[in-house]
């Protein structure tokens, strides 16, 4: 090991081979933690070609429990974010995926932060069930063409065990081992063909646009190289995306979204995203006809339908589609106004998400309790006019006291003078 920290701090290639030996032996405990967080640190400095991130990416993927999804029809799509502030896009779509007949089989995790991750957003509907057997999901997608399952225990564990290193050794900023990481679980879960929606912004991990194309490219590089179909978008961070932010919340967004009465921000990133998603599965001949296919299934109500049926068919209780009173509700709302006329120039997205986390809709360790009814309603975005006294935002909450909270919203908008609105899509990077 010593030797081949040495070549990597020296910028020599390592071989396939040697990397695949590094991996196991540190998965096995065999390598202790200070020769891997010299690797760690070697890799943050000297970078690592494309065939060295392969490589690393597929002895992480063989690390722990690999999916077989060849049981399921026609080719399966997933759809990865790297994370931000009201990120509702997965709730979304799934169903709206699925609705032209495209297989989503896709493994989701528990959120440690903000807000909740995707599996426990659905556990705020009624009886859901987010943990089903292999079987079953297979089962579920083939019939029809959705399931979305709880992260298996051992998935990856030479990413969780390298991970733990990174959060302690200064080196999570490294590019390639970000990327290695995401891709690693995108490929142990078994798609076919991989979408990523890289944030970029004050509310996501990286910060400039530069900085997310880097992790974009090295991440459709790595698909490519391990033979599955992918593209990537970098979209913006700098504004919480939606209105909703916590977790029966989101549910509540997602559905009115699938009913055509989404905010236009989260409905636009869906459909670029969706779009690309049933390209890359065959289900249309180009992007624009993949588009259309999607828009005509939220107007005619196929895509509500999917909802109902991927709910019911794992359980939970699909009347909260039309009666969305039966979704956990806090106790109290409190309205945050404008104090001045003018426009909203900025939104501190990571207060908005530590605020609603302070409500307790995420968690600030892993033995967090979620709660699933609070959250935040980011009703003023970026380029707005407000007067003075206008909503900007709503919290919804189960706390007596709640001055901090308010003070932190209210402190993460700034208004004034004219301001457009900000980008919502940068690049699309399919290289």
């Amino acid at each position: 090991m010593v030797n081949l920290i040495e070549k990597k701090r020296d910028g020599v290639e390592l071989t396939s081979q040697e990397i695949e030996w590094i991996i196991e032996q540190f998965t096995q405990g065999h390598i202790p933690d200070y020769q891997m967080s010299a690797m760690a640190m070697a890799i943050l400095f000297q970078g690592m070609t494309h065939e060295e991130l392969g490589a690393m990416t597929l002895a992480m993927a063989k690390s722990g429990d690999q999916f077989d999804l060849s049981a399921i029809h026609g080719i399966k799509v997933d759809k990865h974010s790297t994370g931000g502030v009201g990120d509702t896009t997965t709730l979304v779509l799934a169903p709206l995926v699925a609705s032209v007949g495209v297989p989503v089989a896709k493994m989701s995790g528990r959120g440690l932060g903000h807000t909740g991750g995707t599996i426990d957003k659905l556990e705020a509907i009624p009886g859901f069930k987010v943990e089903v057997s292999e079987e079953e999901f297979i089962h579920l997608v083939n019939t029809n063409h959705i399931a979305i399952a709880g992260q298996s225990g051992n998935l990856t564990p030479a990413d969780k065990k390298l991970y733990a290193l990174r959060d302690v050794t200064g080196t999570v900023q490294s590019i390639p081992l970000i990327a290695s990481s995401i891709m690693s679980k995108k490929i142990a879960s078994g798609a076919d063909a991989i979408v990523l929606d890289v944030k970029v912004g004050a509310g996501a991990f990286m910060k400039t646009v530069e900085e997310a194309e880097q992790l974009a490219r090295e991440m459709v590089a790595i698909g490519k190289q391990v033979g599955r179909q992918t593209m990537a978008i970098i979209s913006n961070m700098d504004q919480p995306l939606g209105v909703a932010v916590g977790n029966a919340n989101e549910v509540i967004e997602a559905i009115e979204t699938l009913k055509g009465n989404g905010p236009s921000d989260l409905t636009e990133l869906c459909l670029v995203l969706g779009s690309q998603m049933v390209y890359l599965a065959s289900g249309a001949k180009s992007i624009a006809e993949a588009r259309e296919k999607l828009e005509e299934n939220i107007r005619n109500g196929k895509a509500l339908d999917v909802l109902k049926t991927f709910i019911s068919s794992q359980g939970g209780d699909a009347s909260i589609v039309d009666d969305v009173t039966k979704l956990p509700q806090a106790k109290w709302n409190y309205d945050i106004c404008a104090k001045t006329d003018g426009y909203v120039t900025n939104i501190v997205a990571n207060d908005i998400g530590v605020a609603a986390m302070m409500l307790g809709a995420g968690r600030a360790t892993k033995e967090s309790e979620i709660d699933l009814s609070v959250g935040v309603s980011v009703l003023k975005k970026v380029g707005d006019a407000v007067k003075s006294g206008d909503v900007l935002a709503k919290i919804h909450t189960n706390r007596t006291d709640n001055e901090e909270v308010i003070q932190k919203i209210q402190n993460a908008y700034t208004i004034g003078d004219i301001c457009e609105a900000l980008p919502l899509i940068y690049k699309v990077v399919t290289e």
